[in-house]
């Protein structure tokens, strides 16, 4: 599983789950204390996560932590990928990664892949699916 946390001008590296599922304690202790919660003080009290309704996402550990740390968790409906920019960002990312002149034959080659497209996709685009979310809701 690849995540990242994108806001108007601003996105995070991807972070590459490499071994076993992604349960909520490792969603929790490898996503959310380490880069969320920084970057949601940095932010304002304004700060919304928005997520994509992954399993992991929604346990109630996730939630007691989002709670525990005064961190706003907007609800999605089920079935919704359309109205969430980093559903669209990840479709641009696989089809960028797989356009390139060379597809990825081996995992690392698709690490490779993944962090160069992210890296390389332009921050307008980035801000246009996020400032399109009134318009798509």
């Amino acid at each position: 599983m690849v995540w990242a946390e994108i806001s108007l001008g601003y996105r995070t590296n991807l972070h590459i789950f490499k071994w076993g599922s992604v349960t909520a304690f490792r969603y929790r202790d490898e996503v959310l204390e380490p880069i969320v919660r920084f970057h949601a003080a940095a932010v304002s009290p304004t700060f919304v996560l928005i997520d994509d309704n992954a399993r992991s996402h929604r346990a109630d550990i996730v939630d007691d932590y989002l709670q525990s740390e005064g961190i706003f968790h907007m609800a999605w409906p089920a079935y919704s990928p359309d109205l969430n920019p980093i559903r669209n960002l990840w479709d641009a990312l696989g089809c960028a990664v797989f356009s390139s002149f060379s597809s990825p034959a081996t995992l690392i080659e698709l690490e490779t892949a993944l962090q160069e497209e992210w890296r390389l996709l332009n921050s307008a685009v980035v801000d246009h699916q996020i400032k399109s979310m009134v318009r798509r809701c």
